[in-house]
């Protein structure tokens, strides 16, 4: 799964897992997803999100922290840009095998409904 040096200490996979940690938050995706094609500040964000401006300054410190965002100040304002775009990746290959899971219980209901009838 990892291919680094560190393996065998364990600390590839606690990086691994604290990058799929910071998905692993329902609000945190939201704001990757509103970010792809733009850059928006704090206020847009809580906006477009339903949230305190505070939370989204919370999540946004942690994504930024952990280099997934890029911060910009502009006079008053500070714009939020995603500068690790391989999270788009993470996000398609797990939103495909979950499409394709919902179609293949989809499958099996309808197949155990028709037996039923």
């Amino acid at each position: 799964m990892c291919h680094s040096e560190q393996d065998d200490s364990g600390r590839a996979y606690a990086a691994l897992a604290q990058h799929f940690a910071m998905l692993a938050e329902p609000t945190r995706l939201r704001i990757l997803h509103l970010l792809r094609d733009q850059e928006l500040n704090v206020g847009m964000l809580a906006q477009q999100c339903h949230c305190s401006q505070a939370n989204i300054s919370r999540h946004l410190h942690a994504l930024t922290q952990h280099g997934m965002l890029r911060r910009e100040a502009r006079g008053n304002t500070v714009y939020y840009k995603v500068i690790d775009s391989s999270v788009y990746l993470l996000c398609t290959l797990a939103c495909d095998k979950l499409s394709q899971q919902s179609q293949q219980q989809a499958a099996l209901f309808g197949a155990a409904r028709a037996d039923a009838d």
